[in-house]
């Protein structure tokens, strides 16, 4: 089941997918003796074991109002996470190898995770632009990424018990100013600047994927493929991801993990291949959808 935060007749809604079709959440719950909701995050707290399929029987026995998936606006699925984004900085062999001689990080296989946070205020939604003035940056770079959206409170949560724990997963591009990145050593600033956060156009429930998890990834530019890859190849998988990021950090519903890039980002290429205005960005993971994003430089 997919989950999506939209815009009909300049309301926001909460909505699930079904073929090209939208139905407002809240229209289910009513059916279903479900507290109003108006947040994404307000849908994950009111998730039980039983919601899937009482939602899915409700869908069955009821003929409900929708919409069209391409009359409306979609935002990112979580605009305004509650706290800032985790995220995992060289997950994937071959993106480690690509960066080994650049400015921004050491040349190691990283033997534990590395762990920075991404600022989210807002993250902006599928047909967004990500802006960005050259008074600021000018190694503007894409990261396609498997975003984990955890369902439930824990910690020091087991592997074996990871999934337990997640609500859904989602699509991140952790547009990254590589010169700020290398500048000020630690990552927050290069990544965190207004827009670099775009997200979704869906929150995947956790049923519809296999656990493990493994799902092709790829990004392309401007139809270009630059990355392709599956989520099998992380260094640390989501089990492990889950259940060390949670040693001693309560891990809370509505908290978003990005699980880090593959090979073929644009600082990766020689030369760099580093985004340029107008250009389009596709980032697909199989089974969750496609993110679209164009660069406008201000």
């Amino acid at each position: 089941m997919k989950f999506v935060l939209y815009i009909n007749d300049s309301e926001e809604k909460v909505g699930i997918v079904i073929g090209e079709k939208v139905i407002a959440i809240n229209e289910i719950f009513k059916v279903i003796s479900k507290n109003v909701v108006t947040t994404m995050n307000q849908l994950i707290e009111e998730f039980d074991e039983s919601t899937i399929s009482e939602i899915e029987a409700a869908v069955s026995n009821n003929n409900f109002n929708y919409v069209l998936l391409d009359s409306i606006k979609l935002l990112a699925p979580i605009p305004n996470p509650k706290r800032n984004v985790f995220c995992l900085g060289k997950n994937y062999v071959d993106h480690v190898n690509e960066i080994k001689m650049t400015k921004i990080s050491g040349t190691g296989i990283p033997e534990f995770p590395i762990y920075f946070t991404k600022v989210a205020s807002p993250a902006i939604g599928n047909c967004d632009n990500i802006k960005f003035s050259y008074e600021v940056t000018s190694e503007v770079d894409y990261e396609v990424e498997l975003a984990i959206v955890i369902g439930k409170e824990g910690i020091n949560i087991k592997p074996e018990n990871a999934e337990e724990y997640i609500f859904g997963y989602t699509i991140v591009n952790d547009v990254s100013a590589r010169d700020l990145q290398g500048k000020h050593t630690q990552w927050f600033k290069g990544k965190g600047l207004d827009t670099f956060c775009p997200m979704g156009p869906y929150i995947v429930h956790k049923s519809e994927i296999k656990f493990p998890v493994e799902l092709n990834i790829q990004s392309r530019i401007n139809g270009e493929l630059r990355q392709n890859s599956n989520t099998k190849k992380l260094i640390f998988d989501i089990p492990y991801i889950i259940s060390d990021l949670s040693k001693g950090l309560t891990l809370k519903p509505g908290d978003i993990i990005c699980t880090g890039t593959p090979s073929g980002v644009g600082m990766g290429f020689v030369p760099h291949k580093l985004l340029k205005n107008n250009d389009v960005i596709e980032c697909y993971i199989e089974n969750i959808g496609k993110l679209v994003n164009k660069v406008v430089v201000v």
